[in-house]
This record gives structure tokens, C-alpha cells and sequence, in this order.
């Protein structure tokens, strides 16, 4: 089984959020691209929040802990 590496898996979140907010939006018009721009918001909040989480192992099982504030 690969090793997992917590810190890089945090990091490749965080680097995920930021490409969410640096992509331009497509040539898409009406719905279409609503529905781009509410997916690309709602892709950075869930990488970030992810991003944002510290980690432990408890009872043999990972822990994300996600703050929701601040």
C-alpha cells in the first residue's frame, strides 16, 4: 500500500482552491454559465475546507478536524 503523506494531501487541496479561483470562466452564456460559476464557488469552498483541516490518527482511523470559523 502507498504511503500517505497528510501534509502534501492537504497541500494539493490547498492548490486546488487556488486554481478554482484563478481559472477563467469558459465561453458559456446564460444557465450555462451560471451553473459553471456556482460549481466553481461551491469547488473552492469544499477544497478549502479540506485544506484548511488538521489531522490526526485516532483508533486506527484518520481524523479531519475542519474548523468553521474564521
Amino acid at each position: 500500500m502507498a504511503q500517505l503523506d497528510m501534509d502534501a494531501f492537504l497541500k494539493r487541496f490547498a492548490d486546488r482552491a487556488t486554481a478554482v479561483k484563478e481559472r477563467g470562466v469558459p465561453p458559456l452564456e446564460g444557465a450555462a454559465r451560471k451553473r459553471f460559476i456556482e460549481a466553481a464557488n461551491q469547488d473552492f469552498v469544499d477544497y478549502s475546507l479540506i485544506a484548511s483541516a488538521s489531522w490526526s490518527v485516532e483508533d486506527e482511523r484518520l481524523v479531519l478536524r475542519i474548523p468553521l470559523s474564521g
